[in-house]
């Protein structure tokens, strides 16, 4: 077992979600993996296409075991892409997390604000993508 800037990463252990940010910096760090080292945003689309596939047929077979990994492995690509970004000084995975809680309140009135809750999921499916086209039209006007 090798240390890594004073601790020690097992694999039989009970991890988190902030050990598993630490694990995708030390694996892109100078002394980390090649392979993950060598990963650019451009190179991470085949990687993110195939997960996202594997993913789709764990799903079609209900091998929920494998589904349990394939995320695990849709999550990596997720975090690995976040950690490019930083490195690169276009945003941080943080950035990420902030613009998706952004999104989901600002596309859920009916549950974070005053707007009349919905009654059936096409009703609420419908009322995400009136949202979704109002932020486009402002964006759009920007």
């Amino acid at each position: 077992m090798k240390e890594i800037n004073g601790k020690f990463y097992e694999e039989k252990k009970e991890h988190d979600f902030s050990e598993l940010l630490e694990i995708v910096s030390v694996l892109r760090s100078p002394d980390g993996c090649e392979w993950d080292r060598a990963q650019t945003l451009i190179s991470m689309k085949e990687c993110i296409k195939n997960e996202t596939e594997e993913v789709l047929t764990a799903i079609d077979n209900r091998d929920f075991e494998n589904l349990k990994e394939e995320l695990g492995d849709m999550l990596l690509q997720v975090l690995l892409s976040s950690q490019i970004a930083s490195e690169e000084g276009l945003f941080k995975f943080e950035d990420v997390v902030q613009t998706l809680s952004e999104k989901l309140i600002r596309r859920h009135p009916h549950v974070f604000g005053d707007e009349m809750r919905p009654t059936t999921p096409e009703e609420s499916l419908a009322l995400w993508r009136k949202v979704k086209e109002i932020e486009k039209a402002n964006k759009k006007s920007k």
